[in-house]
């Protein structure tokens, strides 16, 4: 069986659209009356944007990197049809009726899928690459996202026990969020930075392999402790996330110094924008880093946890700054996507203006002072320009074909 790859991105990048239609259709909501329950579509929203754009691009460059050169074609696409299947439902359910019996069937139908995926990858990874400190880092990313499974899980019986105003029910989500975007999705863009960095003769030592794995293992794990802040726990906690936050920044700081003599060697190598791409994903991610450390002290983590523009402003600057600008990059490196220059730097302005609006927000409440004239429709047409852009994206991309 013959598998065109290319397919399975510009699915994930229709699913991109929708999940930008989607934010924009919220944006709308304060400036125009829709007729349409806002709840309902934040849960499709998100789950769109996780589950279908950057989980199916992300398992697929792991299908091409590490599963593509052993015979399990035939497996691969029956798991990811079943995700489709999980996804459409999804898409076609949490509009309607939010989290209810036929939206909470189908997120555990992908769950199964996601399952059957994390086997697969487990038990058949080419044996060539498992000595690779990209596929100990894929590896890893994958066990997280099974890990973060655990919040949804637990968010059923929350919502049937304690109900989805508990201080459990919010904890269970930011489980679920912390190891998807700091374990599944950092580590997994990570695992394939470093596999294109190992096919052009730039390895990791082997002693530090396992040195390095301990210090991301470690900072995955105690930055979750940042998540319980909103609750006011014991300063212990607060001092687990800290520590959590500097291991992180230990990491950066290595990767930063083992890199930079090998960068423009390696940059050589790769196709034309995708540097700046990635350099800019990585101070993206050093500034993510830096808002978690002022979020380990408790004035500013009361500050993030109950103003909810600066939480919509960190999820975002994660999800389309770091993980999203570095997944077109690499999708593009691994020739599974010819990406559109204007629609690219379209994505990019539209996500600086939304960011910079929704922090500005933030900041306005934090220190008390009056808000622009005309900010939410300034805002609903900055959110307007992500389906604009990715539409001139998927289309370069189909027509590119």
């Amino acid at each position: 069986m013959v598998l065109n790859l290319k397919k399975d991105v510009t699915t994930a990048l229709f699913y991109l659209l929708l999940t930008a239609v989607l934010g924009a259709t919220l944006r709308l909501f304060v400036v125009v009356d829709l007729p349409a329950e806002y709840r309902f579509l934040v849960h499709t929203h998100s789950h769109i944007a996780l589950l279908g754009w950057v989980y199916v691009a992300l398992t697929t460059l792991l299908y091409k990197l590490y599963l593509q050169p052993v015979n399990v074609t035939k497996r691969f696409r029956r798991i990811f049809w079943l995700t489709q299947v999980s996804i459409a439902g999804m898409l076609f359910t949490f509009p309607f009726q939010g989290y209810a019996l036929f939206s909470i069937f189908f997120s555990t139908l992908f769950l199964v899928a996601s399952y059957f995926f994390a086997a697969l990858f487990f038990k058949k990874a080419a044996s060539e690459m498992r000595n690779r400190f990209s596929f100990k880092l894929a590896k890893w990313a994958v066990v997280y996202m099974i890990i973060s499974s655990i919040g949804l899980w637990a968010l059923g019986g929350i919502m049937n026990t304690l109900g989805s105003t508990s201080v459990w029910y919010k904890l269970a989500i930011y489980f679920y969020l912390h190891f998807q975007y700091n374990g599944w999705f950092i580590l997994g863009l990570m695992a394939v930075l470093f596999y294109f960095l190992e096919e052009h003769n730039f390895t990791l030592e082997g002693g530090k392999h396992r040195l390095w794995l301990r210090l991301f293992n470690s900072s995955v794990i105690l930055t979750f402790f940042l998540s319980t802040l909103f609750m006011e726990p014991h300063w212990f906690f607060y001092i687990l996330g800290g520590v959590g936050v500097l291991l992180q920044s230990w990491v950066l700081l290595l990767l930063f110094f083992w890199m930079y003599p090998k960068w423009k060697s390696f940059s050589a190598q790769l196709k034309t924008g995708v540097t700046g791409m990635l350099v800019f994903a990585g101070v993206l991610w050093g500034i993510k880093n830096d808002m978690q450390l002022l979020s380990a002290l408790p004035y500013f983590a009361k500050i993030a946890f109950s103003n909810l523009d600066f939480v919509i402003g960190y999820l975002h600057l994660v999800f389309l700054g770091v993980v999203s600008v570095a997944l077109l990059a690499l999708l593009k490196q691994a020739d599974l996507l010819k990406l559109s220059k204007w629609g690219y730097r379209g994505f990019i302005f539209a996500f600086l203006l939304t960011e910079l609006l929704i922090f500005y927000k933030g900041t306005a409440a934090w220190l008390e002072f009056p808000i622009i004239l005309y900010y939410y429709e300034l805002l609903a047409a900055g959110s307007i320009l992500f389906p604009i852009s990715l539409i001139g994206i998927l289309w370069f991309s189909l027509k590119s074909k």
